[in-house]
């Protein structure tokens, strides 16, 4: 990292190798500190100057330029005189330390506790915890200069402390919290968040009884030594324990869930329109947490439209459907009826509504459900309005979710891969900047797709380590069963033996997909494209397996596979065209492989001319499985 500066107890720094900097006498190390506390902001000489005396002596502002020197060459040994300083810098009027974020202390432990939680938020506030040696600034404690800056540090370590707690609760372990909480509230007896975890980890741990005295004990001091009361969400811990509430072995996300869910049940009338508007909400969230809660969105989502189509407002009609903004990735639907039932309703809100962006987000509703072989010109049509709606009414949200519609209505031919590309490149800009998670993934799931049709593997990596990465963060399990498939085809692509094993976990990912429309015969399919890549056509099928929409464009191959060539030449005269989707490349690639084996000329010339315009492209345009054109 380099040189690296500490005030999280006395003062230091530190050359790359982890060892002391020799920094002189006090004054230097009280410029330094100074500077750090200025947090890159330039500091004039005189405020040094008057921060460093209580009456300043004549001479004393080319004394703070000698301590300045003197810390230059203590931080840049190696620098000659005429280079200008890197770190601590001349500026103006005075000087500012140039150091990196992550170079102090006290500056990388502000970011880590007021970032978002991350994998593992026990380890990471453990670490930061650690980097605490005392008292910030501990050398200048009676400073003037350093008093907001302590007070600041000190309740960011509290703050912290509390932090950690919250994650050992959160992950299951209150025993490992209980000892540093302990203590905490013991020093800091005003702080009744300390003692709401507190009672909390011992409750959790089968220790009902202390759990009371702790929040008693919290009670009297409370009262004892700062004339309050406990807050209301203290009183309420302690019915709570009294009675055994449920919530409590929920977590204090479970516990806020419990209690604004109970709330609202108790407030908001039964009929009240507002019901419905909060459960499009929460099914929104509901579709992105696991394949089950996917199931149960789109189950959910069907009856809310029809409830309230019920009610004959228009409106809010309107807001039920198109507020439903979960985004799609496979141009298959998971379920056709439904998707047919929303299309309607959504042509029939319609005909009733007149606001541009309640208009907008109704035509991307049907551009998604109408997608792959539902897919017409209108709904097309409907797309490209949304998007231009999105655009005037400058809602990066509208936008994103217009733009998931165009992106479902462009496989109605093959060759749109570049099409595809400036779709995703688009969503991820946009939300990115809007912070619309769940739709920059769907950006970077669009790109993986279409880097691999134009062969640019070291682009597809990148996205699809860029989805991983905010899919881990913001707890979004069904990314992986995308990007686990494109690794499985990536692979695939260069070595073809090698890529049964990854394909086999890939496919146990869909089991609990909630994801029909893309898991059903895949797994068959990508079994099957693989032997083709191996070019052993006569190996009893370990292709076999349920094909479903696939089954057609598998039979020659499985024919073939058993030796079995009128078979394989009469199921390769009833191929139909493919569907207009993802796949329809590798389907067209299958055939034109199947009739290259068995001679049928005419069929891999069809085959051929349907694939023209893909020509530049390499059937891996789904970013699952890859079957390349037969040599000519």
């Amino acid at each position: 990292m380099g040189i690296t500066f500490g005030v999280l107890g006395p003062v230091a720094a530190w050359d790359s190798a982890g060892d002391p900097i020799p920094l002189k006498g006090p004054r230097h190390r009280a410029v330094l500190a100074r500077l750090i506390a200025a947090r890159g902001r330039v500091v004039p000489v005189g405020d040094l100057v008057t921060d460093l005396w209580v009456a300043p002596p004549e001479g004393a502002i080319p004394a703070v330029r000698t301590f300045v020197a003197a810390l230059r060459r203590a931080l840049e040994p190696d620098r000659t005189p005429r280079v200008a300083a890197r770190l601590l810098v001349t500026e103006g009027p005075g000087y500012a330390l140039r150091a990196a974020p992550a170079a102090v202390d006290a500056w990388r432990f502000e970011d880590t506790v007021r970032s978002a939680p991350g994998d593992d938020p026990v380890k990471r506030l453990v670490e930061a915890l650690s980097w605490w040696r005392g008292p910030a600034y501990a050398d200048f404690a009676d400073e003037p200069w350093t008093g907001a800056e302590r007070s600041r540090l000190a309740e960011l370590r509290l703050r912290a402390v509390e932090q950690l707690a919250e994650a050992r609760l959160a992950a299951g372990d209150p025993a490992g919290a209980i000892p540093d909480l302990d203590a905490h509230a013991t020093e800091h007896p005003w702080r009744e968040q300390a003692w709401r975890l507190l009672a909390l980890a011992l409750y959790r741990t089968g220790r009902q009884p202390d759990a009371l005295a702790v929040l008693r004990r919290a009670r009297t001091l409370l009262s004892d030594q700062l004339g309050l009361d406990p807050t209301p969400e203290l009183r309420k811990l302690e019915s709570d324990i009294l009675r055994q509430a449920p919530q409590l072995d929920l977590g204090r996300a479970g516990e806020v869930w419990a209690d604004a869910a109970a709330d609202y049940d108790r407030i908001v009338a039964a009929g009240a329109r507002a019901r419905l508007d909060s459960t499009v909400t929460l099914l929104r969230s509901l579709a992105v947490t696991s394949g089950g809660g996917l199931e149960a969105a789109r189950r959910h989502r069907t009856a809310a439209i029809a409830a309230a189509e019920e009610l004959g407002d228009p409106a809010l009609t309107a807001r039920v459907i198109g507020a439903y903004d979960v985004p799609a990735i496979w141009p298959r639907p998971d379920d056709p009826a439904q998707a047919a039932a929303i299309v309607a309703a959504a042509h029939r809100a319609l005909r009733q509504v007149e606001a541009p962006a309640t208009r907008a987000r109704l035509l991307a509703t049907i551009a998604v459900e109408s997608r792959g072989a539902a897919a017409t010109a209108e709904s097309r049509a409907g797309a490209v309005e949304a998007v231009g709606i999105a655009r005037e009414q400058d809602d990066p949200a509208l936008l994103a979710f217009a733009l998931n519609g165009l992106f479902m209505q462009s496989t109605y031919r093959i060759g749109l891969a570049a099409e595809r590309d400036r779709i995703g490149a688009e969503l991820v800009e946009v939300t990115r900047r809007a912070g619309l998670v769940t739709s920059e993934v769907l950006g970077h799931l669009i790109r993986i797709q279409a880097r691999s049709a134009l062969a640019d593997f070291a682009a597809a990596d990148r996205h699809a380590a860029a989805a991983d990465e905010l899919s881990a963060r913001h707890e979004l399990p069904l990314v992986t069963v995308f990007t686990t498939w494109y690794r499985a085809m990536r692979l695939s692509v260069d070595d073809p033996e090698a890529a049964g094993p990854a394909y086999a976990a890939a496919a146990l990912l869909l089991d609990e997909s909630g994801m029909p429309g893309l898991a059903v015969g895949l797994p068959a399919l990508a079994r099957l494209a693989l032997s083709v890549r191996c070019g052993e056509p006569s190996l009893p099928p370990a292709t076999g397996g349920d094909f479903g929409p696939f089954e057609k464009w598998a039979l020659p191959h499985v024919h073939l596979a058993e030796g079995r060539e009128r078979e394989a030449l009469a199921a390769l005269g009833d191929l139909p065209a493919p569907a207009p989707d993802l796949l329809s490349e590798a389907l067209w690639g299958l055939t034109a492989q199947a009739a290259h084996r068995l001679g049928d000329q005419a069929t891999l010339d069809r085959a051929r001319s349907a694939s023209e315009p893909a020509r530049d492209e390499i059937a891996a345009g789904s970013g699952l499985i890859f079957v390349p054109q037969p040599p000519v």
